[in-house]
């Protein structure tokens, strides 16, 4: 059944830039797929700014054409998905690696009740990459550790996350709100879709090589790194919490181990040099967990993550004056210790220390005063973020 908002069922996506030697065959196996399945829809190509015709070819063999000024191959996703007339939006590249003709199981799969069905080219999810399809360093590196990350990171179970066929309910995609214009959109749709509950299901596809003589749009390193820094940003705990939580227990076992004299290992005697490197480490970790907390916090109040249920019982329990509380102890025990340093130093004229054990109260002293300062602050700046929105005016 139709949504009031939809007049076809379905919308073919072809996004579009300077593509003329192929924009017209991918057309054509696009609508000769809805005329045999006897499907109503269309074939949109949303067009980047092409230079060498592919509009008027687009058009030539029945498309209907969106101009999209704002460049990059997710903008002309995100406006052809805004212009589709369909219910049912599939998606798929204009240089003919995909075959538009063979579409049935996005159709089969999304009239099941899937909201998002990614298409997979790899051979771990059953699909098939011809020779020469695929650049070696994105088959084999680029493509299954970007998947491994969103699994890791997401719990997204999507085997090929880069892949650009797939079909999806326009009306979930659209309230994923989507925002990338880089070949980094792929990757947001399924990153965003796993964080917010959507139903996705994987089908084989087989990739050909494209009928392109020119370079494709990809460019390795470049959009390698945007989809790095897009899944690290909507993932404050792999960004933040875990880097923090490893650094600061190190820094604490070493520290305590530490703290009463010199360990010998192997003959290696390590020191107060080290004991400062594991003070550091503590440190950082600390801060690298707060940043973490923050950044948690507030992508949750804009709407860019979803609640984070363990931090909301956490919240329930503990209160701002329990953050002020531990920083109190922490910074008086330091100060504590350091007065007994300098009254130590005083006795001995303030000359040369002679106790080795001088140098490890000075250090846990600095170590505790900055933790607890950070521990106070912190936990004024959390409660902020907490603070209910006024009205806007």
């Amino acid at each position: 059944m139709l949504s009031q908002e939809s007049d076809l069922e379905f919308t073919l996506l072809i996004p579009c830039l300077n593509e003329a030697e192929t924009i017209a065959v991918c057309v054509r196996k696009a609508s000769s797929a809805l005329c045999r399945l006897g499907i109503e829809g269309e074939v949109l190509v949303a067009d980047n700014g092409s230079t060498d015709g592919s509009q008027e070819l687009a058009i030539s063999v029945g498309a209907r054409v969106v101009a999209v000024h704002e460049h990059g191959y997710g903008a002309a996703l995100i406006a052809g998905i805004k212009a589709a007339r369909g219910c049912y939006v599939i998606m798929g590249d204009a240089d003919d690696s995909y075959d538009w003709s063979a579409i049935d199981p996005f159709i089969e799969t999304l009239r099941a009740g899937n909201q998002i069905v990614a298409g997979c080219r790899l051979p771990l999810g059953g699909g098939k990459v011809k020779d020469g399809a695929m650049p070696w360093l994105h088959r084999w590196v680029g493509n299954p550790l970007f998947s491994y990350l969103g699994r890791l990171f997401f719990r997204s179970q999507v085997t090929d996350i880069y892949c650009g066929m797939r079909g999806f309910s326009r009306a979930a995609v659209e309230q994923l709100q989507l925002t990338s214009h880089g070949m980094e959109f792929a990757c947001e749709m399924i990153v965003k879709a796993a964080l917010t509950g959507l139903s996705i299901a994987e089908v084989p596809i087989t990739l050909h090589p494209d009928g392109r003589t020119k370079k494709p749009h990809l460019r390795t390193f470049r959009d390698g790194w945007r989809t790095l820094r897009f899944m690290l940003l909507y993932s404050p705990r792999w960004l933040f919490l875990w880097p923090g939580l490893t650094m600061l227990l190190i820094g604490a076992i070493g520290f305590i181990l530490l703290l009463p004299g010199p360990v010998i290992v192997r003959g290696i005697s390590f020191e107060l040099n080290t004991m400062m490197v594991f003070s550091l480490l503590c440190l950082i970790g600390t801060q690298t967990l707060i940043f973490g907390l923050f950044a948690r916090i507030f992508a949750a109040r804009l709407g860019l993550l979803p609640p984070d249920f363990f931090l909301s019982r956490i919240y329930r329990r503990v209160r701002l004056e329990h953050g002020l509380f531990v920083g109190a102890i922490a910074s008086v025990t330091g100060f504590v210790l350091l007065l007994v340093a300098v009254g130590n130093w005083a006795q001995q004229s303030f000359g040369a220390l002679q106790s080795p054990l001088e140098p490890r109260l000075v250090i846990t002293s600095l170590t505790l005063i900055s933790l607890g300062i950070q521990i106070i602050f912190s936990s004024f700046f959390v409660s902020m973020l907490e603070l209910p929105k006024g009205e806007r005016r």
